[in-house]
């Protein structure tokens, strides 16, 4: 299966931004661990991370006509990114959200996702692990 998973911003800070939340690993060990699990299950992964909007939004609409899912994890912008909401609603590609935490026992303000209705579902508080359901689920829904 072939996967665009983005990444938005701050991610590129894991292991230094809040490891008490976080974890203590870094963006090129998630990096890693995503494109490990890829060759033992035979699974192409193009994986970005960008700070930018409009960069986020770019990548999908230059790339999502290459891939059967796509993985994203927004980030701050999951709060209020009505403009990634609606590139992945003018997309067909089956998309999944994905968060390190469980946004849902967090502050206030991140308990909304205004991206979750445009996905199918979301994996979040699990870590890296969050990811691998992601593509499980990808995975099965693709070949249903």
């Amino acid at each position: 299966m072939n996967i665009l998973i983005i990444n938005g911003p701050n991610l590129n800070f894991l292991g230094k931004r809040e490891p008490e939340i976080y974890g203590t690993k870094s963006y090129s060990d998630l990096v890693n661990y995503l494109l490990d699990y890829g060759l033992e299950n035979n699974h192409y992964f193009e994986i970005y991370q960008s700070n930018h909007e409009g960069e986020i939004i770019d990548l999908i609409q230059n790339n999502y006509h290459r891939f059967e899912g796509l993985i994203i994890n927004p980030g701050a912008f999951t709060h209020y990114s009505y403009a990634i909401y609606d590139c992945i609603l003018s997309i067909s590609l089956k998309t999944v959200e994905v968060h390190l935490s469980n946004i849902y026992q967090r502050e206030p303000f991140r308990m909304v996702s205004v991206i979750s209705p445009a996905c199918e579902t979301q994996f979040f508080g699990k870590g890296f692990e969050s990811y691998i359901e992601a593509i499980k689920y990808l995975n099965k829904e693709v070949k249903s």
